[in-house]
């Protein structure tokens, strides 16, 4: 089904029209990724008076009202007045930003957005983390509930700026009574254009398998996140909501759904060579990602199933699109070939497991010694 023409959509959504019901709702990072998509949906919503875009730069929905500025601001409590809902999504998770910057974006952000949030008289802020905050540990329960102690810890990319934007939700509501705070947390994410260190892991020609791990691997797609915080802009579901698709593939299943052969290697090796890799800049991704491709942290998504949504997405579905996305893209000896200056990351030890860990350190030590 195609959606309406943008100058309808336009029309429809101005906040002057007394017969559009639902809320004003303001986005962040409106102008690219899931950001763009979300903008896109509510904008075609009938349930959605008005959306509020807000980024560095103009973004594609005409039917939206567009505002350009850093989230960080102060600024920004002006744009969000008449605003009900905002839905914070703009963070920046990529691999290649040098870490003390990517963690004072993400940080300063989300604090700016919430304090702003309060001035403007907005009574809900939604946050989108990731299910990677609940860690990924041996003894992870199968699926986790919302209400699972956040066992993660800060050793894999941008997770530690993901716990402290949680812990801001937490205190949001306390510091600023009134204000609701709503936080999702997808599993690995696809689609979209989507590029983390765990998509990254299915570009390698063999799936590393750390020996003694059991992974079980869960997907969401962007259009089940989007739908998902949908769910939660319009009030249908509140507090900490977890969203994947159903269920979970065991790794001999991902290896026979993708066609791609493992390599194992011991624990030891593994870790220890993933940790040299990155730390002599081989490779962005810590050794902290490798524990997300070796343990479970596959989520219930309870609370969302209780308000009557669904994912429209399987796994089986998803990591076929993901396979799609990521065919011609190799990564060799922690670089993506065909991207100039692109390292890669493929969950850190996939490097490792593609060109042997002892003679990958070994040239990088030899290399070094020259200097």
């Amino acid at each position: 089904m195609s959606s309406p023409d943008p100058q309808v959509r336009a029309a429809r959504n101005q906040s002057t029209n007394p017969g559009v019901r639902g809320p004003v709702v303001a986005v962040t990072g409106a102008a690219a990724g899931i950001g763009a998509l979300l903008t896109e949906r509510l904008a075609a919503s009938d349930e959605i008076k008005q959306v509020i875009a807000i980024d560095e730069r103009r973004g594609e929905c005409a039917a939206a009202q567009w505002h350009i500025l850093d989230v960080r601001d102060p600024a920004i409590a002006d744009k969000l007045s008449g605003a009900d809902v905002v839905v914070h999504l703009a963070l920046d998770l990529d691999l290649e930003t040098d870490g003390a910057a990517r963690t004072a974006y993400n940080v300063r952000g989300t604090q700016t957005v919430l304090t702003a949030a309060a001035a403007a008289g907005v009574h809900r802020v939604v946050l989108c983390t990731s299910a990677m905050v609940y860690g990924a540990l041996d003894d992870n329960e199968l699926p986790l509930s919302e209400d699972a102690e956040l066992r993660a810890t800060a050793e894999a990319t941008g997770v530690g700026d993901l716990l402290e934007i949680e812990r801001l939700a937490r205190r949001a509501p306390r510091a600023h009574p009134g204000l609701n705070v709503t936080v999702v947390r997808p599993a690995v994410l696809v689609g979209g254009g989507t590029d983390t260190a765990l998509t990254r892991y299915f570009e390698s020609p063999r799936l590393l398998v750390v020996a003694g791990s059991r992974p079980a691997w869960q997907f969401c797609h962007v259009e089940d996140l989007c739908s998902a915080l949908e769910y939660a802009v319009l009030e249908k579901v509140e507090g900490e909501l977890a969203v994947g698709c159903d269920g979970w593939l065991e790794q001999e299943e991902v290896e026979e759904l993708s066609g791609i052969r493992r390599m194992e290697l011991p624990s030891a090796v593994a870790l220890g060579a993933a940790a040299r890799l990155h730390r002599i800049g081989l490779t962005p991704s810590p050794a902290g990602d490798l524990a997300y491709t070796m343990y479970p942290w596959v989520v219930s998504g309870s609370r969302l199933h209780d308000a009557g949504w669904r994912p429209q997405w399987t796994n089986e579905e998803v990591l076929a699109e993901l396979l799609e996305e990521v065919s011609g893209r190799h990564t060799v000896a922690g670089r993506r070939l065909g991207r100039k200056d692109a390292t890669a990351a493929g969950a850190a030890g996939a490097t490792v497991a593609l060109l042997g860990a002892a003679a990958v350190v070994r040239r990088a030590r030899k290399a070094r010694r020259r200097i």
